[in-house]
């Protein structure tokens, strides 16, 4: 048998021995195909008597498969067996619920909640509207699930050939891509639903346009590009801007909405490459298209790059929050505190890339984020909803230390500055602006201040 013709055989037993031990399969022999690459035809069977046999190639072939043939038989094969399942799923209760939460990616989805909630909370006033974060919490997880559930109908036949998601449900037969797609609209329908009857237009439109985002452009580009990363970073970013819309009746997003945004955008970084790295040969197997595939990235160095940059940029975070007035200050000092350990682990992990490295780094990131959201909560500052997004804006510019900016400090700049440089430019033309302060007598008077200007600077009219 030649090489390709074994690392095709061997293979499949790897993902026949994973239906055999996942009930996937019945106990009768299944025969199978033949490789592109090679004129040799040969065919394959397995009974339930044979399953240590099979679990024991499966664990020798393991590195097996790399040609393009051996990929492209092993993935037919995969495609008629989740196309027909030897078994019917059955549609118990217990089963259906199981099913469901799979689909929805239940602890993932809890972990999307948490971060609108958060949002929930740091965009509310002195008091939280508990009836309102219950909808809020409800809507996203809804909106979650049917994302998720969206995500594994498009990947399912690349599921099929990863050991890290084979056994989900669409791989595994045990539902029909007819039921998940009803899960999925369902879920979709009652998540915008929950958000707009409970919330306002804002957020629901937020939650549809995060489920199209991340089923429509991030799971396809995941076979295309390692962008998809990026994009998911944003998916990620979402859910606490929709929480923040939901806690004020007219849903706006003042620059406070964007802290807990920004934090969520860029520890998505070193988490998941952390996640493509330890997983790079399942990507590979499945086809996608990670930072981590051999193609970009050889080393590990590159990813882990992005990492470091993303972690040595979560760190002011919270000082960014303090200076737009979202949380108090021991907020800051905390972060920086937080963010250390994630610095070194990814800076570990550049300076020698393997799993061990890149583990630590995931299960550090797992832990920053549940305590950044819990100390955001604990400092946070209550918003004062009377005013609009531009006096939102402008209270936060003047109150911000301009002069800790070097660009700022060099010229004696300021919003507050440039507000009056404008107004004056305005009300008097730009060359008796200009010429008010030259000492000559037949010009007017110079004019460092007025009730007008000090007026405007306020906001006013």
């Amino acid at each position: 048998m030649s090489r390709a013709a074994t690392a095709v055989a061997a293979s499949v037993a790897r993902d026949i021995a994973h239906r055999v031990t996942s009930h996937a399969f019945a106990s009768s022999s299944t025969s199978l195909l033949s490789s592109s690459s090679t004129s040799s035809s040969f065919v394959l069977g397995l009974t339930t008597t044979s399953a240590s046999i099979a679990t024991a190639s499966a664990a020798r072939s393991l590195r097996t498969a790399r040609t393009v043939g051996a990929r492209a038989a092993v993935r037919a094969f995969a495609t008629r067996a989740m196309g027909k399942p030897s078994t019917p799923p059955s549609y118990g209760v217990a089963h259906v619920v199981k099913v469901c939460h799979d689909l929805s990616k239940f602890r993932l989805s809890v972990f999307v909640t948490s971060t609108a909630a958060c949002g929930y909370a740091l965009g509310s006033d002195g008091s939280i509207d508990i009836g309102g974060l219950a909808g809020t919490c409800v809507g996203t997880m809804l909106c979650s699930a049917s994302a998720n559930t969206l995500n594994q109908i498009i990947e399912r036949v690349p599921d099929s050939l990863m050991r890290r998601t084979w056994a989900r449900p669409l791989p595994s037969g045990r539902c029909t891509p007819a039921f998940a797609g009803a899960f999925a609209v369902a879920s979709a329908l009652g998540g915008v639903g929950v958000l707009r009857a409970t919330t306002n237009d804002t957020t629901a439109a937020l939650g549809a346009g995060n489920i199209f985002l991340y089923a429509g452009v991030y799971t396809p580009l995941k076979r295309v590009h390692f962008l998809n990363t990026w994009i998911g970073a944003v998916v990620g970013a979402i859910p606490p801007l929709m929480g923040w819309a939901a806690a004020n009746a007219r849903g706006t997003l003042d620059p406070g909405a964007y802290v807990l945004a920004g934090a969520l955008y860029l520890w998505q970084m070193p988490h998941f490459m952390a996640l493509a790295y330890m997983g790079k040969d399942d990507y590979l197997n499945g086809g996608y298209r990670m930072l981590s595939h051999p193609m970009y990235d050889k080393t590990g160095r590159r990813l882990a790059g992005v990492a470091v940059r993303n972690a040595v940029a979560l760190l002011p975070i919270g000082v960014v929050a303090v200076a737009m007035g979202v949380t108090s200050s021991p907020f800051a000092y905390e972060t920086l505190a937080l963010g250390t350990p994630m610095v070194a682990a990814s800076m570990a992990f550049y300076a020698k890339p393997s799993i061990v490295a890149a583990r630590r780094m995931f299960f550090g990131s797992l832990l920053y984020l549940p305590a950044f959201q819990v100390l955001a909560c604990l400092h946070r500052i209550p918003r004062d909803q009377s005013v609009d997004v531009y006096e939102s804006l402008r209270q936060t510019s003047a109150a911000f230390p301009w002069h800790c900016v070097p660009f700022a400090a060099a010229n004696n700049w300021s919003p507050e500055r440039e507000r009056l440089r404008v107004f004056r430019s305005r009300a008097l033309g730009p060359a008796l602006s200009e010429t008010s302060y030259a000492p000559f007598p037949f010009l007017p008077l110079p004019i460092p201040s007025c009730p007008h200007d000090r007026a405007y600077a306020q906001g006013k009219d």
